[in-house]
This record gives C-alpha cells, sequence and structure tokens, in this order.
C-alpha cells in the first residue's frame, strides 16, 4: 500500500471530504484547497500550511496517480480533485470512512458513525461496521483495529496510508488557539483570490454570450434574407 505524509494525507482527506460535502465547489482551487487543509473544525491536528508545502503535496499525489490537475474550459482557474475511487476501486462509503481517518486519526466506530453521516448512506452496506471490515480484508488492508484507549470502551480503527499520531488520548480537544492576524490575513487574501478567479470566469461567460447573441442576430438576419428572396421569386413565377 501506498505510503502517504501527513501532508498528503491532510490534501487527500480535505478533497475527499469537500467532494462528499460541497459538490458545487468541487474540483477545488489552490486556495480553496489550502483553506479545506487549514481550517479549525472537522481536523486533528489543526495545521496551518502555505501554499509551497501545499503544492509539494499536491505534485507528489500526481506522481502516485492519486491527484488529478482539472483545467476548465472557461476558467482561468486551475482546480484539483482526486482519483482514490478509480485507482483503488473505492466505494463512496469507503472513501468517506477513509476521509474522516485521514482528517481526524483514530476514530472509534460510533465517532466514524456520526462523522460520515453527511457523506453517504450506509445503510444497505452493513453500515460503517460492514466498511470497516471490507478495508480491513483488502489484499492490502488499509485499515486496522486499535486497542481500547483508557476510559473508552469502544476499539479505535486507524488508517493504514502513512504515519499519524495512533495515541491521541480519548478526551475532548481542547479549543483550537486564537489564529493569528498573519494568518487570518493568509485566508482573506485567498478568498480575495479565489472571487477575483470567480469573476474572470463570470466575464469569460459573458463574452461568450455576447458572442453567442451575435452569431444568432447574423442568423436570423441571413434567415431573413433568404426569406424574403424566396418570397419574391415565388411572386415572379406567380
Amino acid at each position: 500500500m501506498v505510503e502517504l505524509t501527513r501532508e498528503e494525507q491532510r490534501v487527500l482527506g480535505s478533497l475527499i471530504e469537500k467532494e462528499a460535502l460541497t459538490p458545487d465547489q468541487y474540483p477545488l482551487t489552490l486556495n480553496s484547497l489550502l483553506l479545506a487543509c487549514n481550517q479549525t473544525t472537522n481536523r486533528e491536528p489543526v495545521v496551518l500550511y502555505d501554499r509551497e508545502t501545499l503544492t509539494g503535496a499536491l505534485s507528489s499525489l500526481r506522481e502516485k496517480q492519486l491527484t488529478r490537475v482539472v483545467y476548465p474550459a472557461h476558467a482561468r482557474v486551475t482546480k484539483y480533485r482526486h482519483v482514490i475511487g478509480e485507482v483503488w476501486a473505492l466505494t463512496e462509503q469507503e472513501q468517506a470512512v477513509l476521509a474522516v481517518l485521514l482528517l481526524r486519526g483514530p476514530q472509534t466506530v460510533a465517532e466514524l458513525k456520526a462523522r460520515t453521516d453527511r457523506y453517504a448512506s450506509f445503510e444497505d452496506l452493513g453500515g460503517v461496521e460492514g466498511v470497516l471490515d471490507r478495508l480491513a480484508s483488502r489484499p492490502e488492508p488499509m485499515v486496522r483495529r486499535m486497542g481500547r484507549l483508557p476510559g473508552q470502551r469502544e476499539e479505535r480503527f486507524c488508517h493504514l496510508l502513512g504515519g499519524q499520531d495512533t495515541e491521541v488520548e480519548a478526551t475532548p480537544s481542547a479549543p483550537p488557539p486564537p489564529r493569528s492576524p498573519v494568518g487570518i490575513e493568509a485566508e482573506v487574501t485567498a478568498l480575495r483570490a479565489d472571487v477575483d478567479g470567480l469573476r474572470a470566469d463570470v466575464d469569460g461567460l459573458r463574452a461568450d454570450v455576447d458572442g453567442l447573441r451575435a452569431e444568432v442576430y447574423a442568423l436570423r438576419r441571413d434567415v431573413n434574407r433568404l426569406l424574403d428572396q424566396a418570397t419574391g421569386s415565388l411572386a415572379q413565377d406567380g
């Protein structure tokens, strides 16, 4: 099984998550993916990657054939998507479980049930337990069962896609530290860049629409001229 760095794990998990939860905004621009990796909710640990770290992880994931670059026909912004469903023959449910494990570390079955609920329906596939069993029994297992932490009733599961902190204490997560002004400014800058890119896309679409309108107008003019000529010819024949 492929070995992913922690940066690659965060990028891959973020792509899977956004495809499932915000499909209208997927594939992701570089700035959107950076925000997804650095968000402070549903992430363990919270990180603050820069663009260089992100582009490095994307480059290595492409070399491992797990992500692809998307060049939309009318867009000025390059976008990125994952292809693990194709490469590893994974169902939506299996991808959902892996995404949560990649983004949040080892989880109990109860935690996985709660945190994959918005990704996909598990009703007809043996539930989360069935998905975990299939992932663990593949020729190259992708998850494994772990022991209980002190104070926990349930065993935990972790992914086998690379190094991770498997000894996180089973205690409520502390509130994330306040973000620095530099971090907030970076997020605002990234959002502005995305907005500028979307505006450029809209301008391009408007130009295309204007061009189509001009073509339709010219076509109508030609059709009307032909009709007038045909009508005149019929009148002369009459």
